[in-house]
C-alpha cells in the first residue's frame, strides 16, 4: 500500500488551526514554546482536561515531564491585540529555551501551579498532568484544568493568519531552527522501528 503523504498532511494540518503557547516551570526555571498539537481532552464540563503534544527535542518537554504542570494559552486575532500575539509567537517559537530565558521578555504572572501565565494572551487553561503517552518522538500530556481565564473577547488567532503577518526573516530563521528538531524526531522514530 502506498500512502499519499500530501493528502495525509493536508488532512492532519487542517486539524490544528490554532497555535498555542505552552509554558511551564521546573525547579524555579520558567520556559515555554509554541505548539500546534493541543486541545480538549475530556467531555465532562465540570472536570475539564487539556492535552498537548511536545517533541522530545524541546527543553519545555523535559521540564514538563519533571514538573507535571503547564499552562496552555490561546492567542488573540483582535485588531488591538494581534501585535502582542505575534510577539508571544515569535518569542516562544523563535528560539530554544536552551539558548536563554524567553519568558522574561513577556508580561507574566505566576499561576496556581507556578507556571507562567502570559498576560497578553487571549486566554489560558492551567493544568496538572494526569497522564502522559510516550510516542517515540514526542510525549502527549493530558492534564486536569486547575485554573482558566479569558482576557479577550476577540477571535482566537489562527495559524494561517499568524503566518501571513510574520516577518519573512523570522519565518526563515524558524524554518532553519526546525531542521534539527525534525531530525531528532526522525531519529526517535527510527530507533523505535528498530526496536519493534
Amino acid at each position: 500500500m502506498t500512502i499519499d503523504f500530501d493528502a495525509a498532511n493536508s488532512v492532519l494540518a487542517g486539524l490544528r488551526p490554532f497555535p498555542v503557547a505552552v509554558t511551564t516551570i521546573d525547579d524555579d526555571v520558567a520556559n515555554g514554546l509554541m505548539s500546534l498539537s493541543a486541545g480538549s481532552a475530556g467531555i465532562v464540563p465540570e472536570l475539564p482536561r487539556a492535552t498537548v503534544s511536545l517533541t522530545k527535542y524541546n527543553k519545555t518537554h523535559d521540564m514538563l515531564v519533571n514538573s507535571g504542570v503547564f499552562a496552555m494559552h490561546m492567542l488573540s486575532a483582535g485588531a488591538d491585540e494581534i501585535d502582542k500575539s505575534l510577539e508571544i509567537l515569535m518569542t516562544l517559537g523563535g528560539s530554544s529555551g536552551r539558548d536563554g530565558d524567553k519568558i522574561s521578555k513577556l508580561r507574566t504572572r505566576a499561576g496556581v501551579t507556578g507556571s507562567p501565565i502570559l498576560l497578553d494572551a487571549h486566554s489560558y487553561v492551567e493544568c496538572r498532568v494526569t497522564g502522559a503517552l510516550d510516542n517515540d518522538e514526542n510525549t502527549i500530556f493530558v492534564g486536569d484544568v486547575v485554573a482558566a481565564e479569558l482576557f479577550s473577547s476577540a477571535q482566537r488567532l489562527r495559524i494561517g493568519e499568524a503566518w501571513s503577518k510574520l516577518p519573512q526573516e523570522w519565518i526563515e530563521q524558524y524554518e532553519a531552527n526546525h531542521v534539527p528538531q525534525l531530525e531528532n524526531a526522525r531519529q526517535h522514530r527510527l530507533a523505535a522501528a528498530q526496536r519493534a
